[in-house]
């Protein structure tokens, strides 16, 4: 089958010739309609997320067909149409027994990340990986819940988003798009920061009801100025820059949370004072569960919450993504499609 594989860090993706999957014990094999392209591939392009594997195929957000199943999976799922949870977990850690894969230390697979993702014709993963999709939502609608929608949901919870709160959603995008629609949902006021006036634009199409352009705008002043001098009682930190970072603590409530889901090669660097004075909590924000998934999909099948979709390309057009991306020009995902 074709395969966009990655060879480690500052080298180029290469379309290639490997060996089709097939499922093991307890596995299905899915046909991929549809995979987002996420910026952590660019992480691992640049170096910045080195997990040590390679050659690897990348993409975690996988939706498809189920084509076969291996020994002791249930054949009555052959046809069923499917999003793929990208983590496996080892199932007996404390994290696990909780419903937390994403947080263990021994994982069996991460498709994407330290096993083989959706950027292919086939995939094979775990039975209970492969979440069901009702008809209402396409596969290439569906592909950008497996990360976007479904890491929104993960981190409002741990930004214990509730009505009244000003959310501070900082780098919107398609992650971004999610938390403002899941923010507004839980009754918040939310505020979009970016630099790109069209991912603006859409946010406020989604329920943001401030947007500030932090190519021009100072950012903590205008936070200040929406909020009445309070600040922000949660932020959303997608960016991750010394600049961004900085700019998080000076716009941050009493009692706020800075919940921190973008990384990049800087450094968190904060007085202490400033976390004591003002109650503030400060947390990171991985992934999802098993159960947010089914909840995230549930979510977009109800039209509670939408998917962005900048635009299809095929599976060879990879590096049209990759450049699109980098240079900040997608609003929302670009999928790819076998």
């Amino acid at each position: 089958m074709k395969a966009i594989r990655y060879h480690g860090p500052n080298l180029p993706l290469r379309l290639e010739d490997i060996p089709k999957p097939v499922p093991g014990p307890g596995e299905v094999l899915v046909k991929i309609g549809a995979s987002g392209v996420c910026h952590t591939e660019l992480h691992f392009l640049s170096g910045l997320l080195n997990l040590g594997v390679a050659p690897m195929t990348l993409g975690h957000e996988i939706a498809g067909s189920i084509e076969s199943v291996g020994a002791g999976a249930d054949k009555s799922l052959i046809g069923r149409r499917v999003l793929v949870y990208y983590y496996s977990g080892c199932g007996q850690c404390q994290h696990c027994l909780r419903g937390d894969e994403n947080l263990c230390g021994n994982l069996r697979a991460e498709n994407g990340f330290i096993t083989d993702g959706g950027f292919a014709e086939y995939i094979s993963v775990p039975a209970r990986n492969a979440v069901p999709l009702p008809d209402n939502i396409t596969d290439e609608m569906a592909a950008p819940i497996g990360c976007s929608v479904t890491t929104a949901v993960h981190a409002t919870g741990l930004g214990e988003v509730r009505w009244g709160d000003f959310v501070l959603v900082y780098g919107v995008g398609a992650v971004g798009f999610g938390l403002t629609q899941l923010s507004r949902m839980a009754g918040a006021t939310v505020i979009a920061a970016g630099r790109t006036e069209a991912k603006l634009r859409l946010a406020e199409e989604l329920g943001a009801q401030y947007t500030i352009n932090t190519a021009r705008d100072n950012l903590p002043a205008k936070v200040r100025d929406i909020t009445l001098g309070r600040g922000a009682d949660v932020i959303f930190e997608l960016v991750a820059t010394t600049e961004t970072m900085n700019n998080s603590i000076q716009s941050l409530a009493k009692r706020g949370r800075l919940v921190f889901i973008g990384y990049s090669q800087d450094s968190f660097i904060v007085h202490p004072i400033l976390l004591v004075i003002n109650e503030a909590k400060v947390t990171g924000s991985v992934g999802n569960t098993l159960g947010e998934t089914y909840e995230a999909v549930r979510l977009v099948s109800e039209g509670k919450i939408k998917t962005v979709v900048d635009h299809s390309l095929k599976l060879e057009e990879f590096q049209e993504a990759i450049d699109s991306i980098s240079a900040g020009k997608a609003v929302g995902r670009i999928v790819l499609r076998p």
